[in-house]
C-alpha cells in the first residue's frame, strides 16, 4: 500500500469518526488532512476529484429526512465534504502552479 492510499484512508476514517463523536478541533484536523489528500491527487484525476467535490457539497444533506439514520449519514457526508473541499483547494493551487511553470 502506497503513502497516498494510507493518507486517504486515515483522512476518511477520521472524517467519519469526527462526524459521529465530538472531537475537539476536528474541523482543523479535517482541513489539514484534506489539504494533504489534495496533494496526492494525480494530475489526470484532478477534474474527476473536483466534480466529486462539487457533487458531494451539493447533495450531502439529501439523506437527512431518513428516520433514525438520516442525521448520522448527513453528518458523515458533511464531514467528508469538508475533507474533499480542503483537498480541492490544494488541487486548485497545484493546477495554477502547473500552468505557471515554464
Amino acid at each position: 500500500m502506497d503513502l497516498a492510499k494510507i493518507v486517504r484512508l486515515v483522512a476518511i476514517l477520521f472524517a467519519v469518526v469526527a462526524a459521529l463523536v465530538a472531537i475537539p478541533q476536528s474541523a482543523v484536523v479535517i482541513a489539514v488532512l484534506g489539504l494533504v489528500v489534495g496533494w496526492f491527487v494525480e494530475e489526470d484525476r484532478r477534474i474527476n476529484y473536483m466534480l466529486f467535490t462539487l457533487t458531494l457539497a451539493l447533495v450531502h444533506g439529501a439523506l437527512s429526512p431518513i428516520p433514525v439514520v438520516g442525521g448520522y449519514l448527513t453528518d458523515i457526508l458533511a464531514s467528508l465534504s469538508s475533507l474533499a473541499n480542503a483537498g480541492a483547494c490544494t488541487v486548485i493551487v497545484m493546477t495554477i502552479i502547473d500552468r505557471i511553470k515554464p
